[in-house]
């Protein structure tokens, strides 16, 4: 084990020598889609294809492989919003190890079953609280009680160069030195690696972190000099939803040159569902984020190579109704309103006739008759064909003698909806 707090591009290649056999050297895909929106050659990097789907599993390995034998009897711990456990699974299955993982209880369905399926009789899967930073202190409360080694999911040096070593498939796949890497950026483990490699290896190299809109500790760090806690983090992006940066990626990812940039997460399940339908590439949240941002906000020169990472594949199906309408609400074409009715005879054939354009679909209703009252209360969801033809709708609903709210994205009530 090593007690330095730096990452070198020997740890790296050290990493890659142990991870020879033990994780898949998943495959560079040049992407048509990717490549016409931005005029370059966009290849991806999938690691969505990775053993346990993410490439979670090369720093897990790299950690608990270097741990002695006395070490690794008093069992490891750890806490993960799903990949870091997976990969925390595979290693201890295969090291013979007994581990225990804490998850939030954000945590998709799909990722805690697998952990289970993927670590059998070694490992025990505990849900505790709702974000990572509380499965953290979980864990490292359990380390300090039991004697376990705590692994962490990003902040220690083994686990950040075995991250490292996607970026020397990359250029040992490809070939020739790419222009521009693309990776997704929650604690920084992985953009951390990869720059450590490439700033020794390939400095030419442009490398561009991306973070969730809803969870930017990394951008909160170098703004202040210093890992930071922000206050509130969107959950969507689990891989990705963070709080604090790493007090070991931090200063790695400072003093690396990377550009550090954020989509909404509105585009990452736009991207989501275009990889889908595109590229039949089932993607996580984490795992489209860095090709969400190709073009706007990262932009490219025309007929420049460039690799993104794609992160993960970890997403349960379950989820795809809230990213369809997220992505239609991103996207401008899904809208809320709390109309009050008059109570009477017609009042919704005027609504229909009078308000709502010919292209515009309603996908919600919910209505409540006051009996009592002269109004009652309907909430309305809309989806239009063109997002201009918003402005129309407001004029429309403005003219009518219905009152009329509309439910703005990031009120309370619209975060309940979505």
């Amino acid at each position: 084990m090593h007690d330095i707090d730096t990452v070198t591009a020997e740890l790296v290649e050290q990493a890659a020598r142990r991870l020879a056999g033990v994780v898949t050297k998943t495959p560079l895909e040049p992407n048509a889609r990717l490549s016409s929106r931005v005029d370059a050659r966009v290849w991806l990097k999938r690691e969505d294809l990775q053993t346990v789907r993410s490439y979670k599993i090369r720093g897990a390995y790299n950690f608990i492989v270097q741990l002695d034998e006395a070490t690794r009897a008093r069992g490891v711990v750890c806490a993960s919003a799903g990949n870091h456990a997976q990969g925390v699974a595979y290693a201890c299955r295969r090291l013979g190890a007994n581990g225990r993982v804490y998850v939030p209880g954000t945590t998709p369905r799909q990722k805690r079953e697998r952990i289970a399926t993927l670590g059998g009789a070694h490992i025990e899967v505990i849900v505790v609280g709702e974000t990572y930073e509380d499965a953290f202190a979980a864990s490292r409360e359990d380390a300090q009680r039991t004697g376990a080694t705590l692994v962490p999911a990003f902040d220690a040096v083994q686990t950040v160069a075995g991250q490292g070593t996607v970026a020397l498939e990359i250029v040992e796949q490809l070939g020739f030195i790419p222009d521009v890497v693309v990776v997704p950026v929650g604690g920084g483990g992985l953009l951390a690696g990869i720059t450590s490699w490439v700033g020794q290896r390939h400095p030419e190299i442009r490398v561009v972190g991306v973070e969730p809109a809803g969870a930017t500790c990394m951008a909160a760090a170098l703004e202040a000099g210093h890992p930071v806690r922000i206050d509130a983090v969107d959950s969507f992006v689990d891989g990705a939803a963070v709080r604090e940066a790493g007090a070991v990626t931090y200063p790695l990812v400072r003093d690396s040159g990377a550009e550090l940039t954020s989509v909404a997460e509105g585009a990452v399940c736009t991207e989501m569902l275009a990889m889908y339908q595109s590229d039949g590439v089932i993607a996580e949240p984490a795992g489209a984020l860095a090709t969400a941002a190709l073009g706007d906000p990262v932009k490219i020169e025309p007929g420049q190579t460039v690799v993104c990472v794609v992160s993960g594949g970890n997403n349960d199906v379950s989820r795809y109704g809230e990213i369809v309408e997220r992505s239609l609400i991103h996207e401008g074409l899904k809208h809320y309103f709390l109309v009050g009715f008059p109570q009477e005879p017609g009042a919704l054939r005027q609504f229909l006739d009078e308000v709502l354009g010919p292209d515009d679909d309603i996908t919600r209703f919910e209505y409540v008759k006051r009996n009592n009252r002269e109004t009652g209360p309907a909430l309305i969801g809309i989806e239009l064909a063109r997002a201009g033809d918003l402005d129309g709708l407001l004029h429309r609903l403005a003219a009518s003698p219905l009152q009329v709210e509309r439910v703005e994205p990031g009120s309370p009530l619209f975060h309940f909806l979505v």
